[in-house]
């Protein structure tokens, strides 16, 4: 890579990292704003996922992707993805959290060591081929749509209490 790619991808690296860590701070935010945990287990319809079922599937993909990013498969044969999906047990805030943070440690232990010319390895997601940059962006894409999820979610259920997490209405 040459030297303007070369900073080009730290700047890359540094970014993602940056807006990544973004994105997990807004849904800590909305998940500490639910007043009952019993409330991280309410689904709106049949067909809806948990703030739970969320936080864990993105911890069980975080754990599958990012574990030997650049050399192996990012969906290891010990991930049960449909699992994740199925209401897990009362799990309490604090087995949450755990389960969130190991899938997140994870993910950035794995940025952090990536350098710029790791950005045009190519890296394979059930097989299918991807730049290093590519599974990034689109890993970043996976995780801030759920963590949207997770935010509507904890506004829907505190409403009455809710805190904005950006600019309120009317306060701009």
């Amino acid at each position: 890579m040459t030297e303007n790619g070369s900073s080009l991808g730290a700047h890359f690296l540094e970014l993602v990292t940056q807006e990544l860590n973004r994105i997990k701070v807004r849904a800590e935010k909305a998940i500490a704003q639910l007043v009952d945990d019993r409330r991280l287990h309410v689904t709106l319809d049949a067909e809806s996922n948990s703030i739970a079922i969320i936080m864990l599937h993105l911890s069980g993909n975080m754990l599958s992707r990012w574990t030997d990013f650049l050399t192996a498969d990012g969906e290891k044969p010990s991930r049960n993805r449909d699992g994740e999906f199925e209401t897990p047990k009362a799990m309490t805030r604090a087995e949450l959290m755990a389960a969130w943070d190991r899938g997140w440690a994870c993910l950035f232990s794995a940025l952090d060591a990536l350098t710029p010319a790791d950005l045009t390895a190519t890296v394979r997601i059930r097989g299918e081929q991807f730049s290093a940059m590519e599974a990034i962006v689109r890993q970043f894409d996976h995780y801030a749509s759920h963590i949207g999820q997770i935010v509507f979610l904890a506004k829907h259920l505190e409403w009455e209490r809710w805190q904005s997490l950006s600019i309120p209405r009317r306060k701009l």
